[in-house]
Order: structure tokens, then sequence, then C-alpha cells
């Protein structure tokens, strides 16, 4: 799809988390899994709003799914909190979410 940017660093999840603590989930990840209609849903979500977060419903393997979420929508897991997972994908011509940056 689009060039990988690069891995995001602690601080910056820390803040997308924070970013996300208001919001709504957008998508909801029901007993059928992850099926191409959640990840098309997924996608669409992150092309609107970058950030995302996606409710699992009674996941048992919930770390499983939400790093299948993560590659298969090409997205930075920023967290997993209980049954909600955090996505983010910054869009590449005009990122509307600002990463805050540390000198190395």
């Amino acid at each position: 799809m689009s060039k990988q940017p690069k891995p995001l660093r602690g601080f910056q999840r820390r803040h997308l988390r924070k970013l996300a603590h208001g919001r709504k989930p957008v998508v909801f990840v029901g007993d059928g899994g992850i099926s191409d209609g959640v990840v098309a849903a997924l996608d669409a979500a992150l092309a609107d709003h970058e950030l995302v977060k996606v409710k699992l419903r009674g996941a048992e393997a919930k770390k499983e799914m939400a790093d299948q979420l993560a590659k298969r929508s090409d997205a930075e897991l920023c967290g997993l909190v209980g049954h909600m997972v955090i996505l983010y994908r910054p869009d590449p011509e005009n990122p509307g979410i600002e990463l805050p940056t540390r000198e190395a």
C-alpha cells in the first residue's frame, strides 16, 4: 500500500492512547471474527480519522486479534485495553494528528 512509516515510540503511543480516550469505538468485531468486511470498515475509518477504537466482542485471543487487525489494515497498534483496540494510521499526504518528538 503505502511506504512504511517509522515505528512509534512508547511516548508517542501514550500520546495517541490519551487522544483516543474520549473517542467511541467506530468498528466492532463480532462473534464472526475478523472478516474482509471488518477490515474494509476499519480501512475506511482509519482513512477518515487516523486514530480509531475497535471493540472486540468476547474475544479469547484479544492480543492476536489486535495484531491481526493492525497488520491487515497497515496500522500501528497503540494499545489494547480490555476489549478495546486502539489503532493509528497517519494520512500519507495530510496527517491530521501531530505526534510528539524527542531528541535522540
